[in-house]
């Protein structure tokens, strides 16, 4: 019988940790301006490419071929406009900071797969509120390659020594979710970039909220384990002849 220790939750950082992802839209705008991609509105990178790895940004936007060195640098660009126009107003996600204790309080273990790089790991996950709450964390930079790929999640589950089968991903954007449904995880989206008719067409999700005001952490491990259970009294049924 599965339990609640065995269970992680593995957080996606921008749009979920901090509901922060239409600054890192608009400095993108930005950057493509300068680049001469000019009359894009933001909800376009956020319907098309958010929470993916910056080069591949890059080369779905600008520039099929740039290099990962001068993309390395544009991306440096784009992230300083960012933190400029969020440094005022860097707060936790609504709900994020009693909901974060009573899963810990559970013994859910707790970890961050972000496509982030390493300075905005370091600016998002120092602020009140986030620093040290995490026992693991994977961004961009530690994987080959980014969502819609699983290996950011696979790699926080394997740091936190559990089954990918046992953990929850909580994520805002399409491709972080079939990130977590390639890893073989359940998810829990948030309508922070997509609003809830979108992720309702979403597999594997346990539940779709606007943040985690509503969130219950022993619901969410409820509904992970039984699904769980199901799934291996299913397997455990004995042949029958028909």
């Amino acid at each position: 019988m599965l339990n609640k220790e065995s269970v992680a939750f593995i957080f996606d950082m921008d749009g979920v940790l901090v509901d922060n992802m239409y600054l890192h839209a608009r400095s993108w705008v930005e950057l493509f301006r300068d680049y001469g991609l000019k009359g894009m509105a933001p909800d376009r990178y956020l319907r098309e490419t958010a929470g993916m790895k910056g080069l591949d940004v890059l080369r779905h936007f600008l520039d099929p071929d740039i290099t990962p060195a001068e993309a390395d640098r544009l991306i440096e660009l784009k992230d300083f406009l960012y933190r400029v126009m969020y440094r005022e107003n860097m707060q936790p996600m609504p709900g994020l900071e009693p909901f974060l204790d009573k899963a810990a309080g559970l013994g859910v273990q707790l970890g961050v797969g972000t496509g982030a790089g390493a300075r905005n790991i370091s600016y998002t996950l120092g602020i009140p509120g986030l620093k040290g709450r995490f026992s693991a964390v994977v961004g961009s930079h530690q994987v080959r390659q980014g969502k819609p790929h699983p290996d950011i999640f696979l790699r926080v589950a394997d740091m936190l020594k559990t089954d990918p089968s046992r953990c929850v991903v909580f994520e805002d954007a399409l491709p972080g979710i079939e990130a977590a449904n390639r890893a073989g995880m359940k998810a829990v989206a948030l309508t922070t970039t997509n609003p809830p008719e979108v992720m309702q067409r979403c597999d594997g999700l346990l539940d779709i909220a606007a943040d985690f005001s509503t969130l219950q952490p022993e619901n969410i491990i409820d509904g992970l384990l039984s699904g769980l259970n199901k799934q291996e009294q299913s397997q455990s049924q004995p042949c029958r002849n028909i």
